[in-house]
C-alpha cells in the first residue's frame, strides 16, 4: 500500500501562531482547520510525513471497531458511549468530505464483526447491543462473503476503506496553499513554557509560538502522565496476491478467540486487487514481530489460496486504561499545550475528532461529545486496570535489568560474531550496551531507554530497539523513532 510522497519545506520561521508536532492525521488535520482560522501555523515532523501510525494503518473509516463500543460502554456507561459513537461518526463524515471534495479515491464498503465458534456468541452479542445503543445501526448478516463459516456476524453498510498517504497528500497540499509550513527531519526536544511565548526546542533551533499541539502518538511531554495511563500496542500487517475471485469485498473484524485479525483489500502499484491482513498484537517492546508475521502467513495460508506475501508492515498505537481517547489541553501546560492520544488502533475516525475537538477548543467553539469524553477523562482513572498494567511494567523495570546486568560481555565472541538483523543488549562493565548488526553494519548503542531507564528489547522484524516500558523505539543507530523519549540514545561506537 504505497502512496505518493509529500515535499518538505526546507525550513521552519522562527515565529508562527501554532505549532502542531507531528504529521500524521491528527497533526494535519488540527493544522488545516487552525489555517484556515487564518492561524500561521507551521508541522514539525520527526521522520517523514506517514512514516507514523497514520501511515501504516490499514486505512479502514468504520464504526464497526471491534470490540470497542461494549469496552468504552462497560468503562464509562452509555452517555460517554454515545458522545464516543458521535465523535466517530463526525470524523468519518469530516474526513469523507474532505476526501470527496479533493477528488480522492474512497471505496466504499460493509464493515463486519464476526466470531468463529459460538463460545465467543455471547461477546459478540454485547457488542451489537452496545453499538444499538450508540446508534449504530449495525444488523445481523445472513453471509459474510468470508471463504470460512463463522459462528455469527453482524454487518453496518457503507463504511469506507482508503489508502492513508491520499490522506496526507491532500491535506498537506491544502495547508500549503494556506501558507501553512511542514519540515520533515525536525524533533522536537522540549518545550519551555516560562515567557510569553512558548519556545519550542528542535534540532534546527528554537521557534516560538502562541500555542503548540502535540500530535505524536502519545505525548513528548510527561506533564499529565499519559505514559502510565496508556498501553503502546505494537500491531503487524501483511498484503497478499490471491486469486480475484477468492478475495473477500467488505471489510472484516474477527472478536474473540484468537488473534483478532482485520481483513480489507488494496491495490498495488499495478492496480491488481491485494488480500491486506493485520492482526497479532503485543504489547510495545514485549513480543517477536517475527512470530506475529509467521502467525498471520499460517492464518491466511490456512483460510486463503496465496500465491504471495507482497508486503508488510507494522503500526503502534495506545490504549488508554479508561478505553477513551483524549484530546485537550495538556495537564500543566498553561492552556497553550494540546495533546490527543489513545485512539485504540481506530485513529481514521478518532484522528480527526481529535483534530476537530482541539481546533474547537483553540478556537472558541463548542463541540458537545469533546467535553462529555473530556469531562469522563478528567475523572480518576480505571484504577484497577493502570495497576495491573503498571505493575507489569515495574516487573519489567526489575527483571530486565537483572538480565542486562548478568549478560555476557561485550567483547565475547558471541557478540564479535553478532549474525545479521539481529541485535542484543550486552555488558560495557556495569552498562547495558544494545549491540546491532544491519546491512554489514554493527552499532553499538546505549541499552537504556531515554524516557524512564527501561531495558531495550531487540525487535528482529523491524530491526529496531523497543523499550518494553512504555513503547518508545530507536533505530540500530539510536536515533529515537516514537514513542514519549525524546533524546536519541547514546553512541558507543
Amino acid at each position: 500500500m504505497t502512496g505518493p510522497s509529500i515535499a518538505s519545506d526546507s525550513h521552519a520561521p522562527r515565529r508562527c501562531d501554532t505549532v502542531v508536532v507531528g504529521a500524521g492525521l491528527t497533526g494535519l488535520v488540527t493544522a488545516v482547520l487552525l489555517a484556515r482560522a487564518g492561524q500561521r501555523v507551521t508541522v514539525l515532523e520527526s521522520r517523514r510525513i506517514g512514516d507514523g501510525t497514520t501511515g501504516n494503518t490499514t486505512g479502514k473509516l468504520s464504526l464497526l471497531q471491534g470490540t470497542v463500543l461494549s469496552e468504552v460502554r462497560d468503562h464509562a456507561g452509555d452517555d460517554v458511549l454515545q458522545a464516543y459513537a458521535e465523535a466517530n461518526r463526525e470524523g468519518q463524515a469530516w474526513l469523507l468530505r474532505q476526501l470527496e471534495t479533493d477528488g480522492i479515491a474512497v471505496e466504499r464498503r460493509p464493515a463486519f464483526t464476526y466470531v468463529r465458534d459460538s463460545e465467543h456468541q455471547e461477546l459478540l452479542e454485547e457488542e451489537f447491543e452496545a453499538a444499538s445503543v450508540a446508534g449504530v445501526e449495525a444488523e445481523w448478516a445472513r453471509t459474510t462473503g468470508l471463504p470460512f463459516e463463522t459462528a455469527g456476524a453482524f454487518t453496518l453498510p457503507d463504511q469506507a476503506q482508503l489508502q492513508p498517504l491520499d490522506v496526507l497528500v491532500t491535506l498537506a497540499r491544502e495547508l500549503r496553499e494556506r501558507d501553512g509550513v511542514i519540515v520533515e527531519h525536525c524533533p522536537v526536544r522540549d518545550i519551555d513554557t516560562e515567557g510569553d511565548h512558548l519556545e519550542i526546542e528542535t534540532d534546527l533551533g528554537t521557534m516560538t509560538a502562541d500555542r503548540c499541539v502535540l500530535a505524536t502518538g502519545t505525548p513528548i511531554l510527561d506533564r499529565g502522565l499519559f505514559f502510565a495511563k496508556h498501553e503502546p500496542s505494537r500491531a503487524y500487517v501483511s498484503a497478499y496476491r490471491v486469486p480475484y475471485a477468492e478475495i473477500p469485498r467488505g471489510m472484516y473484524l474477527a472478536v474473540g478467540g484468537g488473534a483478532p485479525h482485520s481483513l480489507r483489500t488494496a491495490h498495488d502499484g499495478t492496480g491488481s486487487e491485494l488480500l491486506v491482513v493485520g492482526g497479532e498484537s503485543h504489547v510495545a517492546g514485549r513480543g517477536s514481530g517475527v512470530n506475529a508475521l509467521r502467525e498471520i502467513d499460517g492464518w491466511v495460508s490456512a483460510h486463503f489460496p496465496v500465491s504471495e506475501r507482497v508486503t508488510w508492515w507494522a503500526a503502534q498505537d495506545y490504549r488508554s486504561h479508561t478505553r477513551v481517547p483524549f484530546a485537550g489541553p495538556l495537564p500543566r501546560g498553561g492552556d497553550r499545550i494540546y495533546t490527543a492520544t489513545g485512539f485504540n488502533k481506530w485513529g481514521m475516525t478518532n484522528g480527526v475528532a481529535a483534530g476537530l475537538t482541539i481546533a474547537a477548543d483553540m478556537l472558541g467553539g463548542h463541540l458537545e461529545w469533546a467535553m462529555t469524553l473530556r469531562e469522563h477523562n478528567l475523572k480518576l482513572p480505571a484504577v484497577r486496570d493502570a495497576l495491573a498494567a503498571n505493575t507489569q511494567v515495574a516487573a519489567h523495570l526489575a527483571s530486565d535489568w537483572a538480565d542486562a546486568i548478568g549478560a555476557e560481555s561485550r567483547d565475547s565472541d558471541a557478540v564479535r560474531n553478532l549474525e545479521e538483523g539481529r541485535g542484543r543488549v550486552v555488558r560495557d562493565g556495569a552498562k547495558p550496551v544494545a549491540v546491532s548488526r544491519v546491512d554489514g553494519r554493527v552499532c553499538a548503542v546505549s541499552g537504556i531507554c531515554t524516557h524512564l531507564g527501561g531495558v531495550l528489547s531487540w525487535n528482529r522484524a523491524e530491526r529496531t530497539w523497543d523499550c518494553p516500558l512504555h513503547g518508545s523505539r530507536f533505530a540500530p543507530d539510536g536515533t529515537r523513532l516514537e514513542g514519549p523519549a525524546t533524546e536519541d540514545l547514546e553512541s558507543f561506537d
